[in-house]
């Protein structure tokens, strides 16, 4: 019987420590999916097609606040037009949710620029779903809404 309580304790120390290290492990995802969204900011913010090609997965899919739908080509094409120019790109309200090999971020975000010459300032929220494939991870589908400038 002492050696039946001995075990459990045994199972359940090792069970804490995995459940430790995924906890660690999901930290740790979480914060690289948050850096991969500013990463995403600063490709906009510069117009890097480059960057956000790598972002994204082949057949990525956005909805645009105004409900207009663009695949890749067309997504990375809009961020690198010069008659769009952004000055600052900033997420906060961010959320992480991950399940097995994807995840879904939430968030706020502010874009400040100027569009064929005239200023924008607009506020809205994001919902990027997110998938891992060995290890790196892509976003498959991005959708935007426009929001009020949230009080202060």
């Amino acid at each position: 019987m002492r050696i039946g309580k001995l075990f459990i304790v045994v199972v359940l120390m090792a069970w804490m420590r995995v459940a430790a290290q995924g906890a660690g492990n999901e930290k740790d995802e979480r914060a690289r999916l948050v850096a991969l969204e500013n990463a995403w900011n600063q490709a906009q913010i510069h117009r890097d097609g480059e960057a956000l090609n790598r972002l994204v997965t082949d057949n990525f899919v956005y909805t645009d606040t105004d409900g207009t739908v663009m695949n890749k080509l067309r997504f990375i094409a809009d961020i690198k037009d010069p008659s769009t120019v952004t000055n600052s790109l900033a997420n906060d309200d961010v959320s992480v949710f991950l399940y097995p090999g994807m995840a879904i971020v939430i968030g706020r975000y502010h874009v400040k620029g100027t569009n064929q010459g005239k200023p924008y300032d607009h506020y809205g929220r994001f919902t990027d779903t997110w998938i891992s494939s060995n290890g790196q991870w892509m976003c498959a589908a991005s959708h935007t809404n426009a929001i009020k400038k949230p009080a202060q």
